[in-house]
């Protein structure tokens, strides 16, 4: 007997979707809410934020005219009733949207500001919800500003919208499958094998990878679920491998769950956060139907509940990278992802307290998820903030609701490249430099800007760096700076062109200088060294999973390895990323792809990996066809973008306050 699906995307907990989560209206209304807009100079953010209800004309869903914008009301008693979003899917995997609404509260409330795109002189977007979570979500049709919009006349939808595994290749007839010149190895389709299996559907769809699939495993936890930045290296390996279907499936599907409204203790943070994994879960109904249901986590059930600030970043990152493999820009070009890299930026660019403009976070908020001393302004962050910034430039669509919001951008990227590459930089003239420094200077022209100790140098870095390297240093704060070495930061930094090209340059000087410390038996260290003794109990809390070389703690990741093949092929190295892919392969299948090694010099598989990461198994495969297919590793990094060293959005050189340090900068950072 064949069961017929029923799907659906669980928002329970979640109060207000700025899709769907609209009281049904018969009129036009307008609320308005008492919050300060950011001050972005940008068009799309408005002070009187409107909201526009009209009646459901299109298969039973509340029509939306802006995804971007949120109601602020009083809420009522029945704002914790479980509101989802469904599908009804035959055996064949297509589907029909239905909206399914328990108990929608008619009032709610925001604690977070919203975002809103300005209605344009002549006409405005009204966006529909269609065919359910499928990859075409959204319909937008123009409606004329004239046009009497309370009016209970039928709107214009479009017809024959096609079914999803149509319109997935949409776009994609014409990209060529990548194909490696030599045949597969077992150890190649070992690993296809195991990323096949642990691929996710949705209503008959691939929508991603687990994080692990250890068959041995019964206390999965939340490594059954998909998560953003786990990700990431699956779908580089699809996309060069041909199979963008999953990918693009993906991304919509994320996207549509960034809407949805987050709230951990009656507190919601920015519209536009992405949820840091989700989880298909298939419950049985009456007779014999069942339904899949989409539930995504955006760090209200993460250990130490931080949200995942990484997780917008490598959307964006990987929608970069959809588009340049697949020669698809139509799916950036939508009303609704256009929309979301808005709000995602929104959250990035908005005002606040920080006078530095790398980003301000949490411990945890990224790759390294636990207590490990990198709140502040990690490098990690950072790096990815620059690569997202730089992918937004080029798929953003440019009109005047826009041009601001590139501005913003540019002027971002100039302060950015600047503050990392003047500040975070470190080799062995820097480190004397620092170590000569005066403290307690009061002035607009200070050297030591941010009064750093010179006792704050560690014994171990002084015998540490070599003489042609360096490397940038993992956090920067007032007094403060993490000289530890992060690994995927200063990769990222080479791949998006954040640091100089000399200072890439030595950077992987540094890594073949240091292999035994960085690669040992199992490459990559995420971070060195290890917080050990009393560092290790005060800044980890004596965490039991980070102990010194475990885990986080200077554990040795294989997924950085695409990484560093990434950067090795764009500064002309790829004889040290074979290096250390020959280094992995020999041991990876031996052990099972686990998730990460311990000890200082990565003999031992990690007292609590999982088996079968698949993102170790990801990396691996991304790794070989990188090597396989320099053009294609050409496609996913940047480089040098000389005009923005000519921005300078200080304004001191107009003023004569003082001197502009970017002026004095420049000249030894550019080369």
């Amino acid at each position: 007997m064949n069961m017929k699906p029923f799907c659906r995307t669980l928002i329970n907990r979640y109060r207000n979707s700025a899709i769907f989560g609209f009281p049904f209206l018969n009129t036009h209304n307008s609320f308005t809410t008492g919050a300060s807009k950011f001050n972005l100079g940008l068009e799309f953010l408005d002070h009187n934020r409107r909201i526009h209800s009209y009646n459901p004309r299109f298969l039973g869903f509340p029509p939306v005219v802006d995804r971007t914008q949120k109601p602020f009301c009083a809420p009522t008693s029945s704002w914790a009733q479980p509101r989802v979003f469904s599908r009804t899917c035959n055996g064949d995997g297509a589907c029909r949207g239905v909206n399914v609404i328990a108990r929608v509260a008619m009032n709610c409330r925001s604690y977070s500001t919203s975002v809103e795109t300005r209605v344009n002189e002549n006409n405005f977007e009204r966006i529909y919800v269609q065919g359910g979570m499928n990859v075409k979500p959204l319909v937008v049709e123009r409606i004329d500003r004239d046009e009497n919009i309370g009016r209970n006349e039928e709107s214009r939808v479009e017809e024959g919208v096609e079914d999803v595994s149509n319109e997935n290749l949409r776009g994609l007839k014409e990209v060529e499958v990548v194909k490696a010149g030599k045949e597969e190895s077992d150890i190649e389709r070992e690993a296809w094998r195991i990323l096949r299996k642990a691929v996710v559907t949705y209503c008959g769809n691939p929508v991603g990878t687990v994080a692990a699939n250890d068959p041995a495993d019964k206390l999965p936890l939340n490594y059954d679920q998909v998560f953003i930045r786990d990700f990431v290296p699956s779908a580089l390996a699809f996309l060069l491998k041909g199979e963008a279907e999953i990918v693009r499936n993906f991304l919509l599907h994320t996207l549509q769950l960034q809407s949805w409204e987050k709230t951990v203790d009656c507190y919601s943070p920015g519209q536009g956060l992405m949820p840091a994994s989700f989880k298909v879960r298939t419950v049985p109904l009456d007779e014999n139907k069942y339904e899949e249901v989409l539930d995504p986590d955006f760090g209200e059930s993460a250990i130490g509940r931080v949200a995942p600030v990484d997780s917008g970043l490598w959307w964006i990152i990987l929608l970069r990278a959809y588009g340049k493999v697949t020669g698809d820009y139509t799916l950036q070009e939508r009303v609704d992802v256009q929309t979301g890299i808005k709000l995602i930026l929104n959250l990035c660019l908005s005002d606040g307290f920080d006078m530095f403009p790398s980003l301000l976070v949490t411990d945890g908020s990224c790759m390294i998820d636990r207590r490990m001393g990198i709140h502040g302004h990690p490098l990690e962050i950072q790096a990815l903030f620059y690569s997202a910034l730089r992918c937004s430039r080029e798929m953003l669509s440019v009109d005047d609701i826009s041009k601001n919001l590139v501005r913003a951008i540019n002027n971002r990227l100039s302060a950015l490249s600047f503050h990392i590459r003047e500040y975070y930089w470190v080799d062995m003239k820097k480190i004397n430099e620092i170590y000569r420094y005066k403290t307690e200077e009061y002035s607009t022209d200070a050297t030591n800007k941010f009064n750093i100790y010179p006792d704050q140098i560690p014994h171990w870095l002084v015998d540490w760096i070599p003489e042609k390297g360096g490397y940038l240093i993992g956090n920067l704060q007032p007094a403060h700076m993490d000289f530890r070495f992060f690994t995927l930061g200063n990769l990222w930094s080479i791949v998006s062109s954040l640091g100089t090209p000399k200072q890439n340059e030595a950077t992987l000087n540094l890594i073949e200088a240091k292999w035994d410390d960085l690669m040992g038996h199992m490459p990559l260290k995420i971070c060195y060294p290890a917080l050990d003794y009393e560092e290790w109990h005060i800044i980890t809390g004596s965490d039991p999973k980070n102990t010194p070389w475990s885990y986080h703690n200077g554990g040795s990741w294989p997924t950085l390895l695409w990484q560093f093949t990434l950067a090795c092929m764009k500064m002309g190295r790829p004889e040290l990323a074979r290096k250390a892919l020959d280094l992995a392969e020999k041991r990876l299948p031996k052990d099972h792809w686990p998730e990460y090694y311990d000890t200082r010099n990565g003999k031992f598989i990690g007292k609590q990996a999982r088996l079968y990461q698949t993102w170790s198994v990801a990396g691996f495969l991304t790794s070989k066809m990188l090597l396989e297919n320099p053009e294609m590793a050409s496609l996913l990094f940047w480089d040098e973008d000389y005009e923005l060293l000519e921005v300078c959005v200080c304004g001191l050189r107009k003023s004569g306050r003082n001197k502009c340090s970017r002026g004095a900068a420049k000249s030894h950072i550019l080369f």
